[in-house]
């Protein structure tokens, strides 16, 4: 079964604040003498209220990781290793979105050096954006740091499988590199060795 590309409309959190204001600028048109309409008008508010709440407060669970993707703590998962397969099987890609996460960058690299792990998060996404994408995590210290994402083509290759690993609770690690001495940084996963560690060996790149 194929992990979902986008989150679900009624959990995307802009939904309810939009309804929200629309039915509160329809009080504008709907006048208390109109009986039956305002009355519904008036329950729909409250029904929006209740559901803006809500998902508030959802967002506010202590989950690991959290609905966008960020981990709290990366030794509170099930974590499966995927260390670097050397020689001509080595593959090795750059983090999509990096410029957008430069200082949890430079905090990863000054506490975890240069050379460090990544946890790969499926169902990671921008905040409002309703796209899920494959977050990537630097762990070089205690404190997990958004470095941002798989680029696209591999994000395509492996966001199945790296689904399927996470509806059991698990998730893969992987080694990285911070490219730079200072802003702005680049950061390099090595996927070498995913295939192996999620049980497919056979589909590793010639």
């Amino acid at each position: 079964m194929s992990a979902p590309r986008f989150v679900s409309p009624l959990r995307w959190e802009p939904l309810p604040y939009l309804v929200l204001v629309a039915l509160l600028v329809l009080t504008g048109a709907v006048r208390p003498e109109s009986g039956i309409g305002y009355a519904v008008l008036v329950a729909a508010i409250l029904l929006a209220g209740a559901w803006l709440v809500t998902g508030i407060l959802r967002e506010r669970r202590t989950r690991n990781p959290d609905p966008m993707g960020d981990l709290a703590d990366a030794d509170a998962l099930d974590l499966v290793d995927a260390p670097s397969v050397p020689g001509e099987h080595r593959t090795v890609v750059p983090v999509a979105d990096a410029h957008r996460h430069q200082a949890a960058i430079e905090l990863a690299r000054l506490h975890g050096g240069a050379d460090q792990r990544a946890v790969l998060v499926p169902r990671a996404r921008r905040w409002l954006s309703p796209r899920y994408r494959v977050g990537v995590q630097l762990v070089g210290d205690r404190r997990p740091h958004h470095a941002g994402f798989l680029p696209d083509a591999a994000d395509a290759r492996w966001r199945d499988r790296l689904d399927r690993l996470r509806t059991d609770g698990r998730y893969v690690r992987i080694p990285v590199r911070i490219d730079g001495a200072s802003r702005p940084f680049r950061v390099d996963l090595d996927l070498s060795g995913l295939a192996d560690a999620l049980g497919d060996g056979d589909a590793r790149p010639e």
